[in-house]
């Protein structure tokens, strides 16, 4: 099993909670999500992102939040308080700083170098947003510009903006998007997250739009109301059945060494076959330490 494989870490459900809520915050404690973005921009006012940094901060050192991964997401680069909000992001150390509307490798070689010099312990790691056209045409060197970059989040919700389309179902005016975005994560070898869904009454739409994720590639979805948690988790899981069929797969690899043709089920197994159930396996296996 590959390096990256055994520290596979999951990320099918991360949900915002805007920081200035103290409720939400602690309602965060109690939900079977997978990673928390402590929201310090969209979701709150401009008189309240000071109070909401401090809030933001101290929820990261309270150490209540079990096992769920913990990031802050900063204002973005060029207003008033993105410093202010990386600087006390950096001292409080999550495991991760959201940055908006990243749009270059540049950038993010200048994040990570601000980052450094506000002393972020070695595990925070940035994470990105990718949801403006200029982001979508630099992504595949965006994705590869540091070692420090762990995570793409996509900004769907800014980009139908950004190209004056339409939310549909279906997504059709944002698959090239998506498409190029999850290559450029697979060819960096970093962890992607599909936009969020918006209506949050609309059950059946949000599983199907799981699904079409799940399907592309995508590690997980992000979120904006704790009922979308469950389906995500569950969309975003291996099933039972790919769980057998990837064991299945490594016991008929190992015991057909030096036979030439390996079979399973009556249908060849390959290399690129050992490889995708190992996966399968290694998420599973860390869905389940979570507990």
């Amino acid at each position: 099993m590959s390096a990256a494989s055994t520290t596979f870490r999951p990320r099918r459900s991360v949900l915002y909670m805007p920081s200035s809520n103290a409720k939400a915050l602690e309602k965060a404690k109690t939900l079977a999500i997978d990673g928390v973005i402590l929201d310090l921009e969209d979701s709150v006012a401009p008189d309240a992102k000071p109070a909401a940094r401090d809030a933001a901060c101290a929820a990261v050192a309270s150490g209540e939040y079990g096992k769920r991964e913990l990031t802050i997401r900063v204002n973005s680069l060029g207003t008033e308080w993105h410093d202010a909000d990386l600087a006390a992001a950096c001292a409080a150390g999550p495991d991760g700083i959201v940055v908006p509307k990243v749009n270059s490798a540049d950038e993010v070689r200048q994040l990570v170098a601000a980052m450094e010099t506000a002393g972020a312990p070695e595990h925070t790691r940035l994470w990105a947003m990718v949801e403006t056209p200029e982001a979508i045409f630099n992504v595949r060197q965006l994705a590869a510009a540091s070692d420090r970059l762990a995570v793409l989040v996509m900004g769907t919700n800014d980009l139908v903006k950004e190209l004056y389309a339409e939310h549909v179902p279906g997504r059709g005016p944002l698959l090239t998007s998506l498409s190029l975005a999850l290559l450029a994560a697979r060819a960096a070898g970093i962890a992607i997250l599909d936009g969020v869904y918006n209506d949050v009454k609309n059950a059946e739409g949000f599983l199907a739009e799981c699904e079409q994720g799940r399907q592309m590639g995508f590690d997980g979805k992000t979120l904006i109301h704790p009922g979308q948690v469950e389906p995500a988790n569950e969309q975003f899981a291996p099933s039972e059945a790919a769980v057998a069929d990837a064991r299945g797969i490594l016991e008929a690899w190992e015991a057909g060494k030096g036979s030439g043709v390996v079979t399973y089920n009556n249908k060849m197994v390959e290399n690129l076959h050992v490889e995708s159930a190992e996966r399968t396996l290694s998420i599973a296996e860390a869905i389940a330490a979570l507990g």
